[in-house]
């Protein structure tokens, strides 16, 4: 399976990344875009993106990244997540773009930019910082 179908299958696999709407944008190694589309279970009192589920994509983003840049057999899990929120994620979708700054033999670290788009016009909102360690994939059919 190559890893971008890797990636599409777990997103799908997984109860939460599936019921929040997760798309795979793009996926080359070390570095994967994701995206999510507003919708009413995903938004915060004032209409906004949740902090949880910002945090949420920020961290399934990163171990997609993770994952694409390690060895077929390996997949990435989290360690450590820090989000900073920059500003309000207002817009009507959430783009997360995930990149590989630092990989040794068990550790990968990740940086994820996440965006508000509105239209053209796309706003960061937040910054996140994800520890990973690499473990051997399961097995999936």
């Amino acid at each position: 399976m190559d890893t971008r179908a890797l990636i599409e299958k777990v997103t799908q696999m997984s109860g939460f990344t599936r019921s929040m709407g997760v798309a795979v944008d793009s996926v080359a190694e070390g570095l994967v875009v994701l995206s999510i589309e507003k919708s009413p279970d995903l938004t915060q009192f004032n209409g906004f993106f949740h902090g949880g589920v910002i945090a949420g994509l920020a961290d399934h983003a990163a171990g997609a990244a993770a994952t694409s840049a390690l060895p077929a057999e390996r997949i990435a899990v989290t360690v450590d997540l820090s989000v900073n929120y920059l500003a309000a994620a207002n817009g009507e979708k959430l783009l997360a773009e995930a990149r590989v700054e630092s990989q040794g033999s068990t550790i990968v670290v990740v940086t994820v930019r996440l965006s508000s788009v509105s239209g053209e016009q796309a706003k960061l909102c937040s910054i996140a910082t994800v520890t990973l360690k690499s473990v051997a994939a399961p097995k999936m059919a």
